[in-house]
């Protein structure tokens, strides 16, 4: 179908993990034909879910785009996922969708990932439909969980179609705009036909189109008036409102169905077409210009200069890198040169493509409102912005969710560290939620991620795409050494005498505490022509490497000054290799002599938690030596200012994740190092003076 931008339709379905958001895809893609087979998550025939993880586990973890064609629109459907580990990736994604059908499992109500994509969507000041799904399941009640949803989200959730039976007697809908009821068949073709309303329900549905009604003439003063003033409305002045309140937000519509047996979605379908605004409907949009910031728009229509947005980037081992772009502006065509201000560089690319599912197809253009891709775009990553180099802007992108849970990672096979790396590295470039970073004292390499699932599903696609198998290990912590009281005059003599040359260097040294955070300082303070200067590099030498392995149990030693004062030389035997042997002993001997400590890395927190687990978590807090600093209220939800030892809330993500049944979120970063209580002192050194088993 030749498309233009006011008939593209940028949908994402968003739910919590399990309530079918993919199936519902998968009925969408059926009913528009792109599919000739409804896909089912279960039987692995999904045209959606199609990574080897995804299939094993059941879930999406990544998302995955395709189109249908639907009364004359071209649906783009971004499917995304729901579980808690991957919703980094949903909340980058929405950056593609001008609206969302929120699926919510019909006998489960509201749940936590519910109340984190609906957050999501907020930000993006999305407007969105709301599918009960799973009506024919056991224990489905559409009306307790329109309550739910208007209760938890403080809306005014509007019906717009409601159920002919539930459970196993689930047959059809009832049309509230038109008074029509709807009787499906339930072999998955999607078919129905139109009846009266059953009598039965004939004055549950008039009260429930009254409520439409009520909340519908609020986006319209004059329909307002005329309603008020007790006049007929007639349904073609109801629908076009409806529609018009969708677009602004001011409406949010509930449709029911089951997406498995495909009741319900061609109703869903036809609301997206009407009331779902285009990208041009939700223009203009905020941008800057390069290296000036200066605010500027751009209006989301072809006439204007092409600029478009990467929301994802796929590491394909076979086709390289898959860039996803969601065009905002203009026309795109294979014989442009794009360019990316974020980077500074010049892109070349032979085709566009449009994705299916895991296919791709190539197209001869793209238009403001289209998602497209391009195959091995050098430089560009996730989060840029790509447009025309003459009139250059950029527009911001949101950021991913804090990692929160960091594992020590290393290649099961000797000598593959480069390929770990450079294969982590691709990966890094398809999930801006994963961070990798060397550990400069344990010389570990730390991955961190969102989730234990999130890490796992990374190490299995790790082995998948690149061949490359790895272990996870707990992250060592990095304790410091430090003194407590000043050493002064501190002598050491390092003498060497065997046939020859000998050896000589003699140092004399004061150590002295400094503040926390003050690092290592060296204090020349030489008087006299004891120590010739030229010795002076090779002392500090020593010092440097005598800091990096503590006496008490070999982490570095910081926060301390050395005073060099004095010493001795003799012109034969004295070396830069004994002044800096010298330094070292000297260093090592002053610090046993200034009460040695060790210190832990403490991390600033920042929990939100619901006002119910406040008690807990604060309880958890205290038995992890953490304090509490501050509070905060944010919504529904209590925000806990805190600070705790590293070493006690390393894996702190998933005991969080159980004390607040998953609602609970955090970041952290380090704050100060403390002394560890002497006690904890002991084991930590005990367990590090034993020799590493291997």
């Amino acid at each position: 179908m030749e498309r233009k931008t006011e008939q593209i339709r940028n949908v994402a379905t968003l739910a919590h993990v399990g309530s079918g958001k993919t199936s519902l895809a998968e009925a969408m893609l059926f009913n528009g034909k792109s599919t000739t087979r409804l896909g089912r998550v279960d039987d692995e025939s999904s045209s959606l879910d199609f990574e080897p993880e995804e299939m094993k586990r059941r879930i999406t973890i990544s998302t995955s785009f395709h189109h249908c064609d639907w009364k004359k629109h071209y649906i783009n459907i971004i499917d995304t996922p729901g579980d808690d580990n991957f919703l980094s990736d949903t909340k980058i994604s929405l950056q593609a969708a001008d609206g969302a059908i929120v699926v919510v499992d019909a006998t489960a109500g509201v749940k936590v990932g519910t109340e984190k994509v609906w957050g999501f969507a907020d930000e993006q000041k999305l407007s969105r439909i709301i599918f009960i799904n799973k009506m024919d399941r056991e224990r489905a009640d559409f009306y307790k969980v329109v309550e739910g949803v208007s209760d938890t989200f403080k809306v005014k959730a509007t019906p717009v179609f409601i159920p002919i039976g539930a459970e196993d007697k689930f047959r059809g809908l009832i049309d509230l705009v038109k008074m029509k009821a709807h009787i499906y068949s339930k072999d998955g073709s999607g078919k129905f036909e139109d009846s009266e309303i059953p009598g039965d329900m004939a004055d549950m549905a008039q009260e429930w189109r009254e409520k439409m009604i009520e909340n519908v003439v609020e986006a319209n003063d004059e329909l307002m008036e005329k309603y008020l003033e007790g006049e007929t409305l007639d349904n073609q002045a109801i629908e076009s409102t409806l529609y018009q309140g969708m677009k602004s937000g001011m409406i949010l519509p509930v449709v029911c169905g089951s997406a498995t047996l495909n009741m319900g979605v061609q109703h869903l379908m036809n609301l997206i077409v009407q009331g779902i605004p285009s990208v041009t409907e939700r223009g203009p949009f905020k941008c800057v210009k390069p290296k000036s910031d200066e605010a500027v728009e751009r209006n989301a229509t072809e006439d204007q200069p092409f600029s478009g947005l990467v929301i994802k980037t796929l590491a394909d081992p076979f086709a390289g890198k898959l860039t996803i772009v969601k065009v905002i502006s203009g026309i795109l065509t294979p014989d442009m040169t794009l360019y990316n201000p974020n980077k500074d560089a010049r892109e070349k690319f032979n085709q566009i493509f449009i994705l299916e599912g895991k296919k791709q197809a190539p197209v001869e253009s793209a238009i403001a409102g289209d998602i497209v891709a391009f195959a091995k775009l050098k430089e560009t990553g996730t989060g840029d912005t790509l447009c025309v180099e003459n009139t250059p802007v950029i527009f911001k992108p949101v950021s991913p969710l804090p990692s929160v849970l960091s594992y020590a990672i290393e290649a099961k096979t000797q000598g593959s560290e480069d390929k770990l790396f450079s294969s982590l590295s691709r990966l890094l470039e398809e999930d801006p939620t994963l961070r990798l970073q060397r550990d400069q004292a344990s010389a570990e390499i730390i991955l961190s991620g969102t989730g234990q699932i999130h890490l796992e599903a990374t190490c299995e696609k790790l082995h998948r795409k690149f061949g490359v198998d790895v272990n996870l290990k707990p992250v060592k912590i990095p304790y410091r050494e430090t003194i407590k009281k000043a050493a002064k005059g501190i002598v050491y003599r390092h003498k060497k005498q065997s046939g020859g040359r000998g050896q000589f260097a003699e140092v004399h040294f004061d150590l002295s505490p400094l503040e926390r955070g003050e690092g290592f300082v060296f204090d020349e303070a030489l008087v006299g022509m004891n120590v010739p200067r030229n010795f002076v590099p090779a002392v500090e030498k020593g010092l440097q490497e005598a800091i990096v392995s503590g006496v008490l149990a070999g982490f570095p030693v910081v926060d301390l000054k050395v005073r060099f004062y004095d010493g001795k030389s003799h012109e034969v035997d004295s070396s830069e290799m004994a002044f800096k042997i010298a330094a070292s002993m000297c260093f090592k001997k002053g610090v046993q002599e200034a009460s040695p400590i060790l210190l832990e890395p403490i991390m600033k927190m920042e929990i939100i938690v619901p006002e119910e687990n406040m008690g807990d978590v604060m309880g958890d807090l205290n038995s992890r030596r953490g304090r509490v600093v501050g509070m905060d209220s944010e919504g529904r939800y209590q925000v806990i200012k805190a600070q705790a030892p590293l070493s006690e809330v390393a894996r702190y993500a998933i005991d969080l994740n159980g004390i607040t049944a998953g609602r609970g979120t955090f970041k952290m970063e380090l704050s100060h190092y403390e002394e560890v209580p002497a006690q904890l002192a002991e084991k930590v050194i005990a367990a590090h003076k034993q020799p590493e088993k291997e």
